[in-house]
């Protein structure tokens, strides 16, 4: 607590308390001293007394006369401090007993022993306010001069060493208490007015002191605070004056440092503000060279996937048909890392909404095995799912978490040589902890990071395909996130890896069921759709797909086009598939909105499909409300689109 105090607090202490010891110590031994001379002059006067009376007692004792023994007793009575006389005979019989009238009564005497030799004795009584004094009466020698001789035979004996009676004595110590309690206040009254003396002398000292002291603490304030002119004024001498001179020396250096420093800050940030200029740059370039690539790779690889998939319904002999399969497969890589490209585009531009709700993982993570069992088993690997007995449900957006544990799964796939891999779920607290252990090579420690950056592959420097892209788990990061979940990693090299999951428990949701007419699944014959694309070669293809469908099409390659065909239609269109960029005065966004001002009923279902993954196009689109599929396109989500566009499941 001493160590808290400041310097006036110091110097006080230092000033008071050893004077004010000094007080306690002088007036404790000087009260006790006064005090025990008046206990002591208070027993000698009683003492003195009690003797006088004894020998007063002594003829009347030796004569048997009561009444003079009496008289004796009560004259006693009268003195200051005197409370009460008893006088007894040697066999213990009270002869005389004089009280004062005002006062209580004594306690009762126990028995007088008088066997010799009997000394005079004295006893606190009654709480410490009565003092009783015993002194025994003995026969005093008596010279007889009456000129008659007697013989040594005849005289009498007298035995002088045995005593007669015994006189006891009550004082009251009434008076000597006061005289204590006198003392006690006059004492501490001498300690009060020391204390306020010393502290009155501690007060000017410290000023004198600390006065200084503080005035260069306050300048040391608004020195850290920032004020590098301040000076401390030299006061007083010594180390006074010393302090003042080394803080105000102290305080130019810092001066001189801080304008040097600010120069130098001022440099720096203007080269770092045209580093920065330069990154931005260079930055906003190659997005739009990977803007511009990403769509001109995306159209011819769009017609591709269309083609593909409507050759892949026609009827083919086996060698034709296991050409087109190694086509698809093809294709579906290329697809996979423009997806990939997408996400990471996408979850950059923060376009991506997760949609939160309560459901239950069960079915999700038996579908993630189920989907890579296949390739684990060709890799010779035993892929197992553990999950907990009772049902439990979360909180997140089951399609991100889908994508989430199943780019762990795969990645673990890739990453494992022979071994096992185990998907496990169990509660911790409040969350369901969804872990993926693989038996792999394991993670460095320094690497733990790295791992989760766009295109970092340990292991693959040959960037062979088969080890994937290296953007799955930098997808994973980004989702993990987006979502507020917390993502967990241990590994060690030649010990495996654990990727953790925690998401929050959450109640069951009521799902409700949709109001609108349900359409037979995969059936979409008769729907009048209109198909808005600047590619020749995109739009064929597209037309073959959608006819092959059974929809009824009507075609334009830009929006003033269309809306010049619609004039002449009598029935209404269902469904707007358009390219987002157009070569007319209208893009696909544009004429959407355009039709939708224009029809009130029945509501006109639009598609924006894209090779554009610019974070603006992603922006722009989700504003609109429309749904925006990049190139190229999966047939089966874009039949899966409509179809739930148009009321189905």
């Amino acid at each position: 607590m001493i160590s808290d105090w400041g310097v006036r607090s110091r110097v006080m202490l230092a000033a008071v308390l050893p004077m004010l010891i000094l007080a306690a110590i002088m007036t404790t031994v000087f009260t006790g001293l006064r005090l025990s001379d008046l206990d002591e002059a208070l027993a000698a006067r009683g003492r003195a007394f009690a003797r006088q009376l004894a020998a007063a007692s002594e003829q009347a004792m030796f004569a048997g006369n009561t009444k003079a023994l009496q008289q004796i007793a009560s004259s006693a009575t009268g003195e200051d401090d005197v409370l009460a006389v008893h006088i007894f005979d040697r066999d213990g019989q009270l002869l005389a007993l004089s009280r004062q009238a005002t006062d209580p009564p004594a306690p009762p005497l126990p028995e007088p022993r008088l066997a010799p030799p009997l000394e005079a004795r004295s006893t606190l009584l009654q709480d410490g306010m009565l003092l009783r004094l015993a002194e025994t009466i003995r026969p005093m020698p008596i010279d007889i001069d009456d000129g008659i001789s007697l013989a040594p035979a005849d005289a009498p004996h007298i035995d002088l060493a045995r005593p007669q009676g015994i006189v006891v004595l009550d004082l009251s110590l009434e008076r000597l208490q006061q005289r204590r309690t006198e003392l006690l206040l006059a004492g501490i009254g001498s300690m009060l007015v020391v204390l306020f003396a010393s502290l009155l002398l501690a007060a000017r000292l410290s000023r004198g002191v600390t006065g200084p002291i503080r005035a260069v603490a306050d300048v040391v304030l608004r020195i850290g605070h920032g004020r590098l002119h301040e000076r401390a004024a030299a006061r007083g001498g010594g180390s006074l004056q010393r302090l003042a001179r080394g803080v105000n020396e102290m305080a130019e250096r810092l001066e001189h440092a801080h304008d040097h420093m600010r120069r130098q800050i001022d440099e720096a940030t203007a080269e770092l503000r045209a580093r920065t200029a330069e990154a931005e740059h260079a930055n906003a370039s190659k997005s739009h060279f990977l803007a511009a690539a990403s769509h001109d790779l995306r159209q011819p690889m769009h017609a591709l996937g269309l083609f593909i998939s409507e050759l892949s319904q026609q009827a083919l002999d086996a060698r034709s048909r296991q050409i087109v399969d190694r086509i698809a497969a093809s294709a579906s890589a290329m697809e996979q890392l423009l997806d990939s490209l997408l996400d990471i585009s996408r979850l950059d531009a923060g376009v991506l909404v997760p949609v939160v709700r309560s459901f239950d993982p069960a079915p999700i993570l038996e579908r993630i095995r189920d989907e890579q069992r296949p390739a684990a088993r060709a890799r010779g690997i035993r892929l197992y799912l553990r999950q907990p007995a009772t049902q439990r449900y979360v909180r997140s957006d089951p399609m991100l978490f889908e994508r989430i544990v199943g780019n762990l799964v795969s990645n673990a796939v890739r990453h494992t040589r022979d071994g096992s891999i185990l998907i496990a779920c169990r509660g911790r607290g409040d969350a369901l902890r969804v872990e993926v252990r693989d038996d792999g090579p394991g993670i460095p420690a320094e690497f733990q990071q790295a791992i989760f950056q766009e295109f970092v592959q340990l292991g693959n420097p040959e960037r062979a395909r088969d080890k994937g892209l290296g953007l799955g788990l930098a997808i994973v990061r980004r989702l993990v996130d987006l979502l507020g979940h917390r993502l967990e990693l241990r590994s060690a090299p030649g010990r495996g890896s654990v990727f953790a999951l925690e998401l929050p428990f959450g109640p069951l949701e009521a799902e409700t069921a949709a109001n609108e007419e349900v359409r037979a699944l995969g059936s979409l014959s008769g729907v009048r759709v209109a198909v808005v694309e600047d590619d020749p070669l995109v739009r064929d293809a597209m037309l073959g797909l959608l006819a092959s469908w059974g929809c009824e099409l009507i075609v334009a390659n830009d929006a003033e086009h269309l809306l010049e065909q619609l004039e002449d239609e009598a029935e209404p269109i269902e469904i707007l598939i358009s390219d987002l960029r157009l070569g007319g005065a209208l893009d696909g966004i544009e004429l959407a909105q355009k039709l939708r001002r224009e029809r009130q009923a029945p509501p006109l279902h639009a598609v924006l499909i894209s090779g554009d993954t610019a974070p603006e196009a992603l922006a722009r689109a989700r504003a609109a409300g429309l749904p925006l599929l990049h190139k190229p396109l999966r047939p089966a989500k874009l039949r899966a689109l409509m179809h739930r566009m148009l009321g189905g499941h």
